[in-house]
This record gives structure tokens, sequence and C-alpha cells, in this order.
């Protein structure tokens, strides 16, 4: 006959399955609001956000300049040729993408995370040696480096799934936030360089990006 202790803990594991996408989305939000904490966070949205820039630049035929992260969370890439409808429509859509591949990684299987866990390390320290200029984007690229070295470094491979799926929903939360900051009457950004390559108004283009990260964050909760 099964203790009482021995069914509680059953319970809780069943109730944390059943609700895990949940409990990982309000962790994220609480993250978000944390001083300080949530800073290399943010950093992390900003780099998958630049990255996709530079991605959308390599296949659509261009090159990567310079990668540039700023302490306020902003970034830029500065890339020459390729596709600029493409480049300019992959960094909050990216953002969004990494977010949901981390976490779907992480989720499926534990050693799909420690691989997805070096390809990130791979990409970074790729980041560093060929397009990180200046200290700070060097500074903050060594930061994110070591956040997800020490989540490597975790023995077991069940931390590091959850370190993973919490670190992709907080990207795909920042990514599904951050095109509103668009939205400050400056037109400069992505949003309006889609405006002038459109004529479709800088709102239209942050409502896309939106719409497809609470897609995406749908999808996750059905699936889960």
């Amino acid at each position: 006959m099964p203790s009482v202790n021995s069914s509680l803990l059953k319970k809780n594991t069943s109730f944390s399955q059943k609700y895990q996408f949940w409990l990982f989305l309000l962790a994220a939000v609480i993250l978000r609001q944390l001083p300080f904490i949530s800073i290399p966070f943010n950093w992390l949205e900003t780099y998958f956000h630049e990255i996709s820039h530079g991605i959308a630049a390599l296949l659509s035929g261009g090159s990567i300049i310079k990668i540039e992260l700023f302490a306020n969370g902003a970034g830029l890439c500065t890339t020459l040729g390729g596709n600029r409808f493409l480049v300019s429509f992959s960094g909050y859509a990216g953002a969004i993408i990494w977010g949901a591949m981390i976490y779907v990684s992480a989720k499926s299987h534990q050693r799909v995370a420690q691989i997805f866990s070096l390809f990130i390390v791979l990409l970074l320290s790729v980041t560093l040696i060929l397009w990180a200029r200046d200290l700070l984007t060097i500074f903050i690229c060594l930061v994110l480096l070591v956040l997800i070295l020490l989540s490597l470094k975790t023995k077991n491979l069940k931390t590091l799934q959850l370190l993973l799926q919490l670190f992709g929903m907080v990207v795909l939360l920042n990514g599904l936030y951050s095109p509103f900051y668009l939205l400050d009457g400056r037109s400069i950004g992505d949003g309006a360089t889609l405006a002038n390559l459109t004529l479709l108004p800088e709102l239209v283009w942050v409502v896309i990006w939106s719409s497809m990260g609470l897609a995406t964050l749908f999808l996750l909760a059905k699936k889960s």
C-alpha cells in the first residue's frame, strides 16, 4: 500500500506536468519584472534578435559587419547586402522562433537540451570572435556564455531541461513584448524600415510580430 508521502509526491508531479507550460509562463512573467535579475535575460532576447538579422543576411547572400549589444537591452546588427526585407523582418520574428525552439528542444529530451545548449555556446563563441567589436558587446556576450555554460554544468540533465525551458519562455515572452517599443513616435527601427519598403504602416508590422508571438504561445500551450 503506497504511503501518504508517496501519494502526495505523485499528485504534485502530475500537477506540475499537467500545468508545466503555464508554470513556466508565470515564472517568465515574474522574472521580467525583477530588477537586475531580468537584465541578462533581456540581453539574451536581444542577442537572438540581432543574430536573427545576421542569419537572414547570410542566408540571402549578404554578410554581417558587426553586432552591438547595449546595457539597456537595445542592440544593433550591421549587415551588408542580402534581402533588406528579410533582414528587417527577421529580428523580432527570429527572437520568437528562437524562444520557441529553445523551449521545445529542452522539453523534448534531456540529450536534445544538452546538444542545443552546446549549439548556443558555439553561436555565442562565433559572435565573440567574428562580430563583437566593442567592449560592452564582448562583456554581454561573455555574460550570456557563462549563463549557458553554468546551466550545462548542472549534473542533473533534468535541471538543464527546466532551466532551458525557462530561458526559452523568457526569450519568447520578451520577443512578444519587444515590438511594442517601436510605437514611440520616432519612426526608427525595423518597423519603420519595413513601412518604407512596403508602404504598410509600422503598426501593421508590430501587430504581425505580436500576433506571431501570441500564436506561438497558443501552439505551445495546446501542445502541452
